[in-house]
């Protein structure tokens, strides 16, 4: 238990062990308050939940940057991301500020803050992830008791209406992209994202079986393109379509396994905003569809496919989803036309047990005469 002693000012001091058996204390102007909180510390105690407050007087900036050094199973680009929310939208508030006197309330205002700094709703979920992130790290090392971060509002991202390109469009946007005609067809027609795409190598094509394996991607990191692993951190095969088998034999021609299918004008790794800049966007412009993504060409892939056919775990297995449920999420609209088909068969097998149960009656009156002549010897 803790004691309680006037101080000769007139505050009260508060005395208690802590399970390891260090001394603690602090000073409060009533006597009152001195009871409250050493009742609190001893409950606290008992229920295992207690903290030692001199592990939460570090500061968030030097928490952030311990954080940072144990995210080591991050890809490179995501912690070039995470570094960045660190110090253009988490440090400036939260530098100087121990991670004991960060509260829900002072969170709710940093992101209202946000917004009204003009940051974009996805900017602002993406920053409070990462600062919820480090808090949570600070709640599992028992520096703090609860995380103020979690049960914040945060404002809704809206997404962005898909592209979905006709077979009609995908062709004239590939020949207005001279240079990577193929690359466009290639996107359109399997799925991939860029970064597979532009990670894919000779040795991953399998022209015989017409299937291509994805097994890294491409990582943009400023002054050098890096590698890792499939967003899902898992390896897919896709189907290549027949009709780009020749023209992707002749683009590895004299290349060796481990070579990239596609590649800079001088033989550099693609890099996206070359590529849209000098490519893709003056070829959208010519389709007249300028606010066109590369990534759209996914979205397309997606929609062609349930064109001919494909059903969502397909779908979901060309484009690598974690699950058919995910691939649902963004392409649900897609699927309209099976949803159509299913209510076309219902009202067919309705209309067919009707139609059976209006026969049924009739039968049996054609056959009653016989039942009763057998019953009397006739």
């Amino acid at each position: 238990m803790g004691n309680v002693q006037k101080r000769p000012s007139g505050s009260w001091r508060a005395r208690y062990r802590d399970p390891a058996g260090r001394e603690h204390a602090r000073h409060f102007g009533r006597r009152l308050d001195v009871e409250r909180w050493l009742a609190s510390v001893e409950n606290a105690k008992h229920r295992g939940e207690w903290i030692d407050p001199a592990l939460a007087r570090i500061t968030v900036g030097e928490w952030a940057t311990r954080w940072l050094e144990s995210q080591v199973q991050l890809k490179p680009l995501t912690r070039r991301r995470y570094e960045s929310i660190v110090t253009v939208q988490v440090m400036p508030t939260w530098e100087k500020v121990k991670l004991a006197e960060v509260t829900h309330a002072d969170v709710v205002t940093w992101v209202a803050r946000l917004q009204a700094g003009g940051y974009a709703a996805a900017s602002i979920r993406q920053a409070h992830r990462v600062l919820s992130l480090m808090l949570a790290l600070a709640v599992r090392d028992r520096r703090l008791t609860y995380n103020p971060a979690e049960g914040v509002r945060l404002p809704r991202a809206a997404r962005k209406e898909p592209h979905f390109l006709t077979h009609d469009q995908v062709d004239r946007l590939a020949d207005a992209c001279t240079d990577y005609e193929l690359f466009i067809r290639l996107l359109a027609y399997t799925g991939l994202r860029w970064g597979e795409a532009t990670a894919l190598q000779v040795k991953r094509l399998d022209l015989i079986r017409r299937r291509l394996e994805v097994v890294r991607t491409a990582v943009d990191l400023g002054r050098e393109v890096g590698y890792g692993t499939p967003k899902t951190h898992q390896r897919r095969s896709v189907p290549i379509p027949r009709s780009l088998v020749d023209a992707l034999a002749e683009q590895v021609a004299g290349k060796d396994p481990d070579d990239l299918v596609f590649t800079s004008p001088r033989g550099n790794a693609l890099r996206n905003q070359n590529f849209r800049s000098r490519s893709f966007r003056p070829a959208a412009a010519v389709i007249g569809i300028p606010t066109l993504t590369p990534h759209d060409l996914r979205h397309t892939a997606a929609s062609l496919a349930v064109q001919a056919g494909a059903n969502v775990k397909a779908v979901q297995r060309m484009l690598g989803h974690a699950s058919a449920a995910m691939t649902l999420d963004v392409y649900a609209g897609l699927f309209g036309d099976d949803l159509d088909a299913v209510a076309d068969r219902l009202d067919e097998a309705a209309a067919r047990a009707r139609a059976d149960s209006l026969r049924t009656p009739a039968a049996v009156a054609d056959v009653l005469p016989f039942v009763s002549g057998a019953q009397s010897g006739l």
